[in-house]
């Protein structure tokens, strides 16, 4: 820290208690200054030698018949005048960037010019500021800290714009030109051993970070750091990433971590200033500076302490834009009053919809800054937002009083695109039925209508196929796509898949078509017993190839024939009194074991059973 000695003389003040100051001395004082609640007893003629005013007041008060002196309002309070009076009196006072400022204020507010002595105290302390102070990183800082409580003295004496000029300008400087300490203490030259084997330039910059200054701005008061990124912003030499890195910092010093704390802390006032203030400092490009993480955080503070209209707008913009890189964490976003929610649904589908919609207009109106590249990435991203919304749903799925409107609404909201698989769908789904049984039929069928059997894994159809919750005409459709898809590998290697697939993709859209009473589900068993026995012809095919083929080609077929013997059987005695949408059912259907003549007559019944 730069410090600057003034005056020679041994310091001869004196206390008495906290609220009397007197000079040791053998001659007599001869005036009484008040400042604040301290009396100083002084002489004059050192005083008067040296400031202005003091001249006027002694003069007023001798013509009043008076020996004490009002100092009203003094910039600085007792301290910063006694600083001027050992000054006054040539005793040894030393400046720093703690009092600095106190001293610049106090001085002129006595009125300490060169007209009345040359080499007086206002010349003497800008010397100072301008030779050491304001060449210092740190020392800046401290000084604009310690002006907070010296307004508006401090800023009509343009120490606070000369401190926020000198800081903007060491964050704009290129890192090549760094002469100075930074954070952390650490020092601007490499280690000497580095520099004894001839670093070079480029090693030099390398080795100092380009948010090297973040931290140590985040000490200033709101309204100060408010009139530095204004400064650094407006030089324009500092990214938007660099800006948005120092408002995390920021944020992450002076916000709380958690809601919980938000409301301990009572000072919910405090809290809406700073968030209105973050957001308006954020950068101009909405699209990149601050991660989506960041974003959602100020959010939810943002919700819970009410800030204006206009700041919430403008995050849940940029949140928009950037909604690929957010996490399910980040998402969960505490509903307010009056919505009866765990969370704030209503809000991510907004999100949602906005990033869809503005995905949309890139792709269709390619400019100059929308490259191939770009279009290629926002796919990428847009797979992002689907399988983080999925995750997203399967955690609100948990939530009593979330609507099945809701859960449609927002599930429906992600293009098909997005949805490469529907396992993630499928789980939320299941997740939601679990926590809502009093469904009705109609509204189970509603839910699993989200899902395509089609795009789901063979592990979720596995899954899917022993889950009581789900309608017994989605089960079906599951067991039969399954068992089209292991037909079809065992076709494909006969060079015969174009063919098969457009039969068995033909065969599942007339059962979607039929299956929708009992006598439709009989007659599809018939076809699929038929089928059956056809895929039994290329049994042999499949073990011949087993060895090469480990995945569901070699273990489906068995395992869909024993099911779809269940399901034949059923179709055949127990599908007059059964309903191909029931759903509410803990039984599976019954089974006969080819070969076994007493199976007929006494089937086990399996319970089919949901598995998180």
């Amino acid at each position: 820290m730069k410090f600057m000695k003034l005056g020679s003389k041994p310091d001869a003040f004196q206390a008495e208690g906290k609220s009397v100051r007197y000079v040791s001395s053998e001659l007599a004082t001869d005036v009484t200054i008040n400042v604040a609640q301290v009396k100083f007893y002084l002489h004059k003629f050192p005083l008067l030698s040296k400031s202005n005013r003091l001249q006027k007041l002694v003069l007023k008060a001798t013509q009043e018949n008076s020996d004490e002196i009002d100092l009203l309002d003094f910039p600085g309070g007792p301290w910063a005048f006694e600083i001027c009076a050992k000054f006054c009196y040539g005793m040894t006072v030393t400046l720093n960037a703690y009092n600095v400022a106190a001293a610049r204020c106090a001085a002129e507010y006595l009125e300490m010019a060169e007209d009345i002595d040359r080499g007086n105290l206002i010349f003497k302390i800008e010397v100072f500021l301008n030779s050491s102070i304001f060449r210092s990183w740190k020392d800046s800082i401290v000084v604009l800290q310690t002006t907070e409580s010296l307004l508006p003295w401090s800023e009509d004496l343009k120490i606070v714009g000369r401190c926020i000029d000198s800081i903007a300008s060491k964050t704009s400087a290129d890192p090549a030109n760094i002469t100075w300490s930074y954070t952390y203490n650490r020092k601007l030259s490499v280690p000497d051993k580095i520099v004894e084997d001839g670093a070079k330039l480029r090693d030099k910059i390398e080795s100092i970070p380009r948010d090297w200054w973040v931290e140590d701005i985040c000490a200033l008061e709101m309204d100060v750091y408010k009139q530095v990124i204004l400064a650094i912003k407006s030089k324009g030499r500092v990214d938007s990433t660099i800006i948005g890195e120092a408002l995390k910092h920021y944020a992450v010093r002076w916000l709380p971590d958690s809601l919980d704390e938000l409301v301990s802390d009572g000072c919910t006032r405090s809290y809406k200033y700073l968030v209105e203030t973050l957001v308006c400092l954020l950068p101009l490009d909405k699209g990149v500076g601050c991660p989506c993480s960041f974003l959602l955080k100020l959010l939810k503070i943002a919700l819970f302490v009410g800030v204006d209209d206009s700041s919430r707008e403008d995050l849940v913009n940029r949140i928009s834009l950037k909604l690929y890189e957010a996490s399910v964490k980040d998402l969960l976003i505490p509903a307010q009053s009056p919505q009866t929610t765990l969370y704030d649904v209503e809000l991510v589908q907004c999100l949602v919809n906005r990033y869809v919609s503005y995905s949309r207009d890139l792709s269709v109106e390619k400019n100059d800054e929308t490259n191939d590249f770009v279009l290629l990435h926002r796919h990428r991203y847009m797979l992002s937002v689907g399988k983080t919304i999925d995750e997203y749903l399967s955690e609100i799925a948990h939530d009593p009083n979330l609507t099945l409107a809701s859960f449609v609404d927002l599930s429906q909201s992600i293009p098909e695109s997005a949805r490469p698989t529907h396992d993630g769908l499928y789980k939320a789904v299941d997740t939601y039925l679990k926590k809502h049984p009093s469904l009705t039929k109609a509204e189970r069928k509603k839910i699993c209508a989200l899902m395509d059997v089609k795009k789901m894994t063979t592990n979720a159809s596995m899954h899917a196929a022993q889950n009581d919750l789900l309608p017994l005409r989605v089960v079906v459709q599951v067991l039969f796509f399954e068992q089209v898809r292991a037909c079809s590998g065992v076709q494909a290697l006969n060079s015969n898949a174009c063919n098969a697939s457009n039969s068995m993709t033909n065969s599942d859209e007339e059962w979607e078509k039929t299956a929708s009473d009992d006598n439709n589900v009989k007659k599809q068993m018939s076809q699929l017993k038929v089928k059956e026995e056809e895929f039994q012809k290329n049994g042999k095919l499949m073990k011949k190839n087993s060895k090469n083929n480990k995945s569901g080609i070699q273990l489906l077929p068995s395992r869909s024939r024993r099911i779809f013997d269940r399901l034949w059987v059923m179709g055949k005695g127990h599908g007059e009194n059964r309903s191909s949408d029931t759903s509410g059912s803990s039984q599976s259907p019954t089974s006969m074991v080819p070969g076994d003549a007493k199976s007929s007559g006494s089937s086990s019944r399996q319970r089919r059973h949901s598995i998180s």
